[in-house]
């Protein structure tokens, strides 16, 4: 099948033009648990910068955080603004050298932070994300790979909300591997790559529920393709935001989207792509192995 063809040597062009090192992205899931428990996080309750200004969408790219932006965005205090690099800023401040090297100062940089530290980085936030608001009382970022960075969300902006819209595995890292992103997300080019990222995901998100309990809404994008109205009561709820029919009829809503999904979220509800790896599973087995435990595990 030429189409198989072509996302295998265009993933194996990519993936041999990267610096991604998997073992990076680990060995920082370990420190993320080793720092952030609950005695870090019940010591510091209180810190960072109190407004309830952010919404943040986390998760893998092309598991539908796009829709969910959108939903949110439909809502007349809902402010749509894009993928936003803010929170990766702080984070090489805090790391203070090369991203694509392994440097322990982060998270280990944050146990040295001093509450007027928290407040000011959380101030500094929504100060430098302002740029992209009309005065809404909340915004939505929707960087996916912020799902690595909850524990200084946490710490900085104890009440945004954060929601992790999650997708089936073979789904979504199918959708990563034949999507050719305009930057970043070089897991993405390699079978084996793809499938430790999501486990590792997996791994984090584990952990952030069992230490902040509560504070992560996780939204599944098979549950929103098969109850939309439900899902978007779940989220608003989460939100404290009423319940608005736009958010429903998210479509309708025009704004400048700038992700793969920009055509999906001009249509009513997309089932289409739910599904769409099956044309491919002869050729997916080595995926199938790879993600392993992962593929029952996504559900909890």
């Amino acid at each position: 099948m030429r189409c198989r063809g072509n996302i295998a040597r265009g993933n194996a062009r990519m993936r041999a033009e990267s610096r991604y090192y998997p073992e990076i992205i680990e060995t920082n899931t370990r420190r993320q648990t080793e720092i952030c428990t609950r005695a870090f996080f019940g010591a510091r309750a209180g810190w960072g910068d109190p407004r309830p200004d952010p919404i943040f969408v986390v998760g893998l790219p092309r598991s539908g955080s796009t829709l969910v932006e959108q939903i949110l965005a439909s809502h007349s205090q809902v402010e749509g603004t894009q993928e936003l690099a803010d929170i990766q800023r702080l984070v090489l401040e805090l790391q203070g050298r090369d991203p694509d090297l392994d440097d322990p100062r982060y998270p280990a940089s944050m146990t040295g932070l001093s509450r007027d530290d928290a407040a000011r980085l959380g101030a500094r936030y929504l100060d430098d994300t302002r740029i992209y608001r009309s005065g809404k009382a909340n915004f939505v970022d929707k960087m996916p790979n912020n799902f690595r960075h909850i524990g200084l969300i946490h710490l900085i902006l104890p009440q945004a909300r954060i929601i992790d819209i999650r997708r089936e595995p073979m789904a979504c890292c199918f959708g990563n591997l034949k999507q050719l992103f305009a930057q970043g997300q070089e897991f993405a080019y390699s079978i084996d790559d793809i499938a430790r990222y999501y486990r590792t995901y997996l791994e984090l998100m584990r952990h952030w529920d069992e230490v902040l309990p509560g504070r992560v809404l996780r939204v599944h994008y098979e549950d929103v393709v098969g109850d939309l109205e439900g899902s978007v009561g779940r989220i608003l709820d989460h939100c404290g935001l009423p319940f608005e029919l736009a958010c429903v009829e998210f479509h309708r809503t025009g704004r400048s989207v700038r992700t793969p999904s920009s055509e999906q979220v001009r249509r009513p509800i997309f089932r289409d792509g739910i599904s769409q790896w099956t044309n491919y599973e002869p050729w997916l087995g080595p995926l199938k192995d790879a993600l392993g435990d992962a593929l029952e595990r996504y559900r909890e």
